[in-house]
C-alpha cells in the first residue's frame, strides 16, 4: 500500500512538473484575426519592430490610397517609421469574418493630432498576408501597380 501511494505521489509530481513546463495557454492558442490585427497596432505604439516583423508575412500585399499593392520590404521602409509618431490606437469597430478582420480605429499621434481609418486584414496561420487601408482613395488608383505615391 505504501509503495502504491509513493508511486501515485511521483505520478502526481511528474504531472505537476510537466504542466509547469508547458507554455501558457495564450502562447499556444491560435489567435483570431482581430487579435492579430490589434497586436500589429500595439507593436506600432510599443515601438516593437520584432513583434511587427513576426506578424507580417513574407508575401504581404499592402494597399492604401498611396500604396498600390506594395510588398513587405517597401511596407517596412514606408510605413514602419510612423511608429515614432504614434501615441495610441483606439479601436472603434472590429468585425471578423473567416480569416479577415475589419478594424475602424482612431490613431492618436504624439503631437495631439488624430485620424480615423478603417483597415481590412487578411490573416493566415497567425500572420498578416494582406492589408487594405481606407481613408479616401481613387479608382483607378493614383499610384502605378506596386508603387507608392506621395500625397
Amino acid at each position: 500500500m505504501a509503495a502504491s501511494r509513493r508511486s501515485s505521489r511521483r505520478e502526481t509530481r511528474a504531472r505537476r512538473q510537466a504542466r509547469r513546463a508547458r507554455p501558457p495557454k495564450e502562447r499556444t492558442m491560435a489567435k483570431s484575426p482581430t487579435e492579430v490585427a490589434k497586436a500589429a497596432f500595439q507593436a506600432y505604439v510599443d515601438d516593437d519592430r520584432a513583434a511587427i516583423e513576426a506578424l507580417i508575412a513574407d508575401d504581404l500585399v499592402f494597399t492604401s490610397p498611396y500604396d498600390n499593392g506594395i510588398g513587405r520590404e517597401t511596407y517596412f521602409t514606408l510605413c514602419w517609421p510612423n511608429h515614432e509618431r504614434m501615441a495610441g490606437v483606439d479601436i472603434v469597430r472590429a468585425i471578423e469574418s473567416g480569416n479577415e478582420a475589419l478594424l475602424t480605429y482612431v490613431g492618436r499621434m504624439k503631437d495631439g493630432r488624430a485620424s480615423r481609418n478603417t483597415e481590412i486584414f487578411t490573416i493566415r496561420d497567425g500572420r498578416i498576408h494582406a492589408v487594405e487601408v481606407y481613408f479616401g482613395w481613387s479608382i483607378p488608383h493614383d499610384a502605378a501597380p506596386g508603387q507608392h505615391k506621395n500625397p
